[in-house]
């Protein structure tokens, strides 16, 4: 099975892939389409260079990797994509070949997080808009796409893992609640700048606490994101295990 799991950044993303890495039957892989937007956009990133040079360009090679064999002949492999790297240029037939997850988190805390890396995040750079057309798109194409909510999966590690692991078809393993703390091989580059807090972990993090105040300079991208996030939101795997 080839799972696409899309999100924005800060959003459990890479505990989540974590998770994935810690089965005996699952490669992974960390945005691969990261260095094809930096290269597309000409955005300034941390590490731009670095992230340029570690892979392809190409979006096209990105796609035929995803679509291939992975390299350790594994049964599943988990993809790690970020919402907003999903260029217009950025061919998306290949997505109908996966089983497709979408991660959300209350952009509340997506931009209070983001911000505390980068400066004045857009609604592009955090990805609601580009990931509630995804779902669209998945939809339309007849596709059953996942939705589930970071917060639900902090409150109940185990019981969000079951319920998504019923969802699209694959054996739950209690393997997946916990991983080796200071990393994963197959992280990005970026890893040493963006993913500190998971680097010390060894499983999910606590619950989360009250929504976190935004910045005033950054309540008209929270006011923007809202809509997509509730969006799916109402599609998300509830705690009973209905939609």
């Amino acid at each position: 099975m080839r799972i696409a799991m899309w999100s924005g950044p800060r959003n459990l993303s890479t505990a989540m892939m974590y998770s994935f890495a810690a089965r005996d039957d699952c490669e992974v892989v960390d945005e691969p389409f990261y260095a094809a937007y930096l290269a597309l956009t000409g955005l300034e990133h941390p590490m731009r260079a670095e992230i340029l040079q570690s892979q392809s360009q190409d979006p096209n090679t990105v796609i035929e990797q995803l679509c291939g064999s992975n390299s350790d002949q594994n049964r599943h492999f988990y993809q790690k994509h970020m919402t907003q790297h999903m260029l217009d240029d950025i061919p998306r037939d290949w997505i109908r070949e996966m089983r497709n997850v979408f991660l959300i988190r209350h952009p509340a805390r997506v931009i209070s997080s983001y911000a505390a890396k980068r400066e004045n995040p857009t609604l592009d750079d955090i990805g609601f808009q580009q990931q509630a057309e995804l779902f669209d798109e998945v939809l339309n194409w007849g596709g059953e796409p996942v939705v589930i909510d970071s917060h639900d999966i902090r409150a109940d590690p185990e019981a969000a893992l079951r319920r998504l692991c019923t969802a699209i078809e694959l054996e739950f393993t209690p393997k997946m609640l916990s991983w080796t703390m200071g990393g994963h091989p197959n992280d990005g580059i970026w890893a040493k700048h963006w993913y500190g807090a998971v680097w010390q972990s060894t499983g999910f993090a606590d619950p989360e606490g009250p929504l976190p105040k935004v910045p005033d300079h950054l309540t008209s991208v929270l006011e923007a994101a809202l809509p997509f996030y509730e969006k799916l939101s109402a599609q998300k795997i509830c705690m009973d295990g209905q939609r």
